[in-house]
């Protein structure tokens, strides 16, 4: 297998706002995931401000938790965290138990091979996932066509948080999104750069506990006005 390096480190960036029932096993089972792999590793909670528990689980965790001041959004927290990062690769993944913190070996394998430099999970792929609002899933489609659109690339998930990249990607890439837009900003931002970036399929499920906090309508608004603004913009 081709290396990045002799053992790259590898940044796993975990945003947080009121994951109380979850965060925890999703550290732990992310640990064991890393630990199967044989790299070097770190693990990265954002907390957003979390009204819950959340801080004090991820810190029993014995991991990195940094905290925003007020509940500034997902963008804002993963930007502080890829900040904060010392990883050759970065992997992001949500807090809500929706990923499959199993399946981070795949996401970091066709970077290992330098068959690319930005993964992303696609639920879509995934032939066994189900989103449990219709919305949900035309909203999705929806933004996946406007990304192919823009990019000319092939996008099935753009709007995926489960991916890994290289972290000289933040170097060329300006992130400026607070809230969920930031995943197709990320993405079309790098492949404006000439990154090169691939698909695989991830399992799904909508949530393991509690509501979504993203609100289809308004966050689908943001994400499509910060999709048009990635493309126009620098």
């Amino acid at each position: 297998m081709v290396m990045l390096k002799n053992k790259p480190l590898i940044s796993v960036v975990i945003p947080v706002f009121n994951e109380e029932p979850t965060v925890g096993n999703v550290i732990e089972r992310t640990k064991k995931a890393i630990e199967t792999t044989g790299l070097p590793y770190e693990i990265l909670v954002v907390d957003d401000c979390s009204t819950d528990n959340s801080r004090r689980v991820s810190l029993t965790s014995k991991v990195k938790v940094l905290s925003l001041k007020e509940h500034m959004g997902k963008g804002c927290a993963l930007r502080l965290g890829f900040k904060e990062a010392k990883g050759d690769i970065i992997v992001t993944m949500d807090s809500d138990g929706s990923h499959n913190p199993e399946e981070l070996p795949k996401l970091l394998e066709p970077i290992l091979k330098d068959e690319a430099d930005f993964i992303i999970g696609s639920r879509f792929l995934n032939k066994e996932n189900v989103f449990q609002k219709r919305v949900n899933k035309f909203g999705a489609q929806l933004l996946n066509f406007l990304v192919r659109i823009l990019t000319r690339q092939s996008s099935s998930d753009s709007q995926s948080g489960y991916r890994a990249f290289k972290s000289s990607l933040l170097k060329k890439v300006n992130l400026k999104s607070n809230g969920y837009e930031i995943e197709s900003e990320m993405l079309i931002k790098a492949i404006k750069r000439g990154f090169r970036t691939k698909e695989i399929p991830v399992k799904f499920e909508q949530r393991t506990y509690g509501k979504s906090k993203l609100d289809p309508l308004k966050d689908g608004a943001k994400i499509f006005a910060s999709a048009i603004a990635a493309f126009i913009g620098d």
